[in-house]
C-alpha cells in the first residue's frame, strides 16, 4: 500500500509540475510564457517585442521622427505617450531593417487570434483611455499589445480623438490607390475593426518583425 501511495503522489506531482502554472491559474503573459519575447533598438528608442500567434510584434506605437511625421497637436508630450503620427507613404518605410509595417492581412490574424473583430477590449491599454458613458475605456491588454488611443491628423493641420480612438495603418491599398486599409479600436466598446483612410492621414504605426 505504501508503494502505490508513493506511486500515486510521484504521478501527480509529475502531471503538475509538468503543466503550466500561468494556463491554469493566470490569464495570458507574454512576457513570462513566451520566451521570444524582447526588445529592439531603433533611433534611440526602446521597443518591448511580444509573439501573438506567429508573429513578432513591437508592443508599442512607433516613435522615430520621420520626415512627414507630427506628434498630435504638435506636442512631443503626445509623442512620448502615443507614439508619432505618418501618412501612409511615410508609415510605408518607417519602420526599422527587417520590420515592416503590417498588411491588413497580418492584422486581420492578429485579431482572429484573440477571437475576432469583438476582442479589440484584449489589445486596449489598461491605462489612457478616456470613459465613456459611465464606464471604462480601458482595456484589459491581455497579450501585452498594450494599444493606446493616439487619435489621428488631418492634412490640413488638425487634430483629432485622442483619449477616444487609435487608428494604425496596414501596408494595403484599395481602390485607386488613394486610399489604405487602417485597424482603429475606441473607447466606446470592443471592437477593433478595419477602415479605409486616406493616404494623407495621420495615423500610428504598429511595426511586425519580417
Amino acid at each position: 500500500m505504501k508503494t502505490l501511495a508513493l506511486i500515486t503522489s510521484a504521478l501527480a506531482f509529475w502531471v503538475l509540475g509538468c503543466s503550466n502554472p500561468y494556463e491554469r491559474d493566470n490569464p495570458i503573459d507574454p512576457y513570462v510564457v513566451n520566451k521570444k519575447a524582447g526588445s529592439v533598438q531603433y533611433e534611440g528608442q526602446t521597443y518591448k517585442t511580444l509573439v501573438i500567434g506567429t508573429k513578432v510584434w513591437m508592443a508599442k506605437n512607433l516613435n522615430y521622427n520621420a520626415t512627414g511625421s507630427k506628434c498630435y497637436e504638435n506636442l512631443e508630450s503626445n509623442c512620448t505617450k502615443y507614439g508619432r503620427l505618418y501618412n501612409w507613404a511615410t508609415a510605408m518605410t518607417a519602420c526599422p531593417e527587417g520590420w515592416h509595417l503590417p498588411s491588413n492581412a497580418e492584422w486581420t490574424a492578429l485579431i482572429d487570434f484573440a477571437g475576432g473583430k469583438t476582442a479589440g477590449k484584449k489589445f486596449r491599454a489598461t491605462t489612457g483611455w478616456n470613459d465613456y458613458n459611465g464606464k471604462s475605456g480601458n482595456g484589459t491588454d491581455d497579450y501585452g499589445f498594450s494599444a493606446l488611443p493616439g487619435g489621428f491628423g488631418l492634412s490640413d493641420g488638425r487634430f483629432s480623438s485622442v483619449g477616444n480612438e487609435g487608428y494604425w495603418w496596414t501596408s494595403s491599398v484599395y481602390g485607386s490607390n488613394n486610399e489604405a486599409y487602417d485597424w482603429n479600436m475606441q473607447c466606446y466598446g470592443d471592437i477593433a475593426d478595419w477602415g479605409l483612410g486616406d493616404k494623407s492621414r495621420l495615423y500610428s504605426v504598429r511595426c511586425v518583425k519580417d
